[in-house]
């Protein structure tokens, strides 16, 4: 069934979180599937397989319609080209959710995911209704690690060899911040 496409587009200083069209699978397929950022994601496939990108694209608007998941392209406000993908995995019916979030490598150590992470948390609080944001990231990715500092996530738990990624157990950091209250 389809859904009216109600995902927003947040604005940043320099970044626009946009609604994925399918036209971005190449550019996604092209980014994410670059060893470097995949090694850091827990569900990316990995070497990344034709189409894929574009079936992902194509559930985001039902998925957001559904309350399920707000996935949205970090794309620069200047030239509109796509460096990343940001989003957020919701329980609503607990008022929280799960951040994730990967930047293409070309862009990395330029602040685009702070950036990003920060105005997708704040849009999460005020427009979502949600009380609890987290996310967690594998111990060997420590850059992840600051992004959550610096928006003001918390260190709440170190899950030891908690996944099984690329045939290897994998240590995982958990972060949260709780809406502010007002």
């Amino acid at each position: 069934m389809d859904y009216p496409d109600s995902r927003p587009t947040i604005k940043t200083e320099r970044l626009l979180l946009r609604p994925l069209q399918i036209s971005d699978g190449w550019d996604v397929r092209r980014m994410a599937g670059n060893s470097k950022v995949a090694v850091n994601t827990l569900y990316m496939p990995f070497p990344y397989p034709e189409e894929v990108a574009e079936e992902w694209i194509s559930t985001h608007a039902t998925e957001f319609f559904e309350k399920k998941q707000l996935i949205l392209g970090i794309a620069l406000k200047s030239s509109k080209e796509l460096l990343g993908c940001i989003g957020l995995t919701m329980k609503t019916d607990i008022e929280n959710a799960e951040l994730g979030y990967w930047i293409g490598e070309p862009y990395w150590n330029q602040g685009y995911a702070t950036e990003a992470a920060r105005a997708i948390i704040d849009f999460g609080f005020q427009s979502l209704g949600l009380h609890k944001i987290y996310a967690n990231y594998f111990s060997n990715n420590a850059a992840s690690g600051r992004v959550m500092e610096k928006i003001g996530m918390v260190q709440e738990g170190y899950l030891r060899q908690h996944v099984r990624h690329w045939g290897e157990y994998k240590d995982l950091y958990v972060f949260g911040i709780v809406k502010p209250a007002i």
